[in-house]
């Protein structure tokens, strides 16, 4: 059925995972699976088969969101100053996407994990991390300087082969702003605080005391009107926007959820829904047209599903090769 329904695409002239649902609802319904799978299943089905049919070029639309996911993690350790730095070579780059975690003396530090992940950094002596000595030295539990000994470049990245091997540390939020500002001052911010109620106290601070760090920080640095904060964590969102509302929030999304469900678990309108970009349909634009939230998805890294996705209506895409954005429109 799934060779038959690829080889088929056309007659459904790439629609949303709706035509396919509705089409093969009554021979699914023996499949032991919850719906929202069941929906993942065809949206993700329909936009690998669609992306395929997008071989001609696209006009990309005017003040368009290209964001360097952790800087360019497919050319330059993530979230390193110079992943920052060579996304700032790509004239398209409109936003930089980082992670937040917070250091033993209060520092904002530029991290995707709230540890040392084993699989690309490397300890003093250069000696490797396993899971659970990772998970043993938060980095909550180091002070800014003493986290920038720690190497997590020189191992490179097997999900990324393409990415340089360098000896880089997790620098600090305040340094990576001031860096890059001096190379480009008018460049925009996704900043992701990266909290889960299990690590609350733990790998970070109370939310509420997270959130405050970051918002003391973007006012600090002058950012208001540069910068957006995301998180998958409605906590952290919900906090923002009582301690911040000025300050534009992005809702991550990892879940299986339509967008109306989602929205039930925040009691505001953020100004970005920011989902997995599989899961992006027609329908899901109309939703959030309906709510006045722009449709910037993540991770995107090939130019076909760029294509589609813009043909699709998004305001914006996250990517770890911001290399490949030329070739979009050409």
């Amino acid at each position: 059925m799934i060779l038959w329904l690829i080889l088929n695409i056309k007659q459904f002239k790439c629609r949303q995972y709706s035509n396919f649902h509705n089409y093969f609802a009554l021979t699914i319904t023996y499949v032991a699976l919850p719906m929202t799978k069941l929906t993942f299943f065809f949206t993700a089905l329909s936009f690998i088969a669609c992306k395929s049919l997008e071989t001609k070029p696209v006009k990309i639309p005017a003040h368009f969101d290209w964001q360097g996911h952790r800087g360019c993690r497919g050319l330059k350790p993530e979230n390193s100053l110079p992943a920052f730095l060579h996304a700032l070579k790509f004239p398209e780059v409109v936003t930089l996407e980082l992670d937040l975690a917070v250091s033993k003396d209060g520092q904002l530090i530029v991290s995707h994990e709230p540890f040392f992940n084993p699989a690309i950094c490397l300890k003093p002596d250069g000696s490797h991390f396993t899971d659970s000595t990772a998970l043993q030295l938060p980095l909550n539990s180091l002070t800014a300087l003493e986290i920038q000994s720690y190497d997590c470049g020189s191992l490179g990245n097997l999900r990324f082969l393409q990415q340089e091997k360098m000896k880089v540390y997790k620098p600090s939020l305040r340094e990576v702003i001031q860096t890059v500002r001096a190379q480009n001052p008018n460049v925009r911010w996704n900043m992701e605080i990266k909290s889960q109620p299990e690590w609350d106290g733990r790998f970070h601070p109370v939310v509420d005391e997270f959130a405050s760090l970051v918002i003391s920080e973007i006012r600090m640095q002058g950012l208001e009107k540069l910068v957006t904060v995301q998180s998958f964590d409605t906590r952290a969102l919900e906090a923002m926007h009582r301690l911040a509302p000025e300050i534009p929030l992005a809702y991550l999304i990892e879940n299986q959820d339509d967008v109306e469900k989602n929205m039930k678990r925040l009691s505001f309108t953020p100004l970005i829904y920011s989902p997995y970009y599989l899961t992006v349909n027609k329908k899901m634009r109309r939703v959030c047209n309906q709510h006045h939230m722009k449709l910037i998805p993540w991770t995107v890294n090939d130019v076909a599903s760029m294509r589609r996705l813009i043909r699709l209506g998004v305001d914006g895409i996250i990517t770890d090769y911001p290399n490949l954005i030329g070739k979009v429109g050409r």
